[in-house]
């Protein structure tokens, strides 16, 4: 779908949701991001990520928009703010990946779980899991949505 972001277990050299981070800013700025994601934008996942990079998440979406790859905006993160360690990148992905699962971020994924029908699905435990739903990479199980 050219209207949602990339999956946020699309890595960039190693790293989870840095992709996703970048395509939000690229599909808003073109026009085409999905309406509900425009509240969040700069917040939540993704002002934790610039935070674990050292950069602020207006200097990188303005970085982001000069152009460039995702890799290429990885290392000017790397330039500007810190350079993750192998240990560093393993505490950001396993934070991102379970995001939602037992954590403060459960109650929102419940309520967006809610919201669409789905509290009975047990296989979407997390938020990046619901975006893969919600964003059409994973198909509803046939007794939902």
């Amino acid at each position: 779908m050219s209207n949602v972001p990339e999956s946020a277990y699309t890595e960039t050299n190693g790293m989870v949701y840095f992709a996703r981070m970048l395509s939000k800013i690229r599909l808003l700025d073109a026009g085409t991001l999905r309406e509900d994601f425009h509240n969040n934008i700069g917040k939540f996942a993704d002002s934790w990520c610039c935070s674990h990079l050292g950069v602020t998440y207006e200097d990188l979406k303005a970085r982001t928009l000069q152009g460039g790859s995702n890799e290429e905006i990885l290392a000017w993160c790397y330039e500007n703010g810190r350079r993750l360690t192998d240990n560093d990148l393993l505490i950001w992905n396993n934070f991102a990946a379970k995001l939602g699962w037992n954590d403060f971020v459960t109650a929102r994924l419940e309520q967006y779980k809610a919201e669409d029908g789905l509290s009975h699905v047990t296989e979407i435990q997390t938020m990046p899991e619901y975006f893969e739903y919600d964003e059409g990479r994973k198909a509803f199980p046939v007794s939902s949505k």
